[in-house]
């Protein structure tokens, strides 16, 4: 029994990884491969928050590489990066 476990988690990594390199992504595959819940990936989209097709005018799908960039919006700065704002505008600004 616990080699059925071992098989089957290891085609969920397989599959996951699968779904890493499409291009496009369904509305589930987006969900799972953002980490977001079904909910919230439907109120970024109906909100027009983050971008989505409807080819056929009812299914959603993703392009992943536009995925990507939502996710990676709003950076934060880390300590150093605003210390060397800091530093930088005392040698301008005096």
């Amino acid at each position: 029994m616990n080699d059925i476990k071992e098989i089957t988690e290891q085609l969920g990594r397989i599959e996951e990884l699968l779904v890493s390199q499409k291009t496009v992504l369904t509305f589930n595959e987006a969900v799972a491969y953002m980490g977001v819940s079904k909910g919230h990936l439907y109120k970024l989209t109906s909100r027009r928050q983050i971008r989505h097709y409807k080819p056929r005018g009812k299914m959603l799908y993703f392009n992943r590489v536009e995925l990507d960039a939502w996710l990676c919006q709003n950076p934060v700065k880390t300590a150093a990066a605003i210390e060397q704002d800091a530093a930088n505008y005392m040698l301008k600004n005096g």
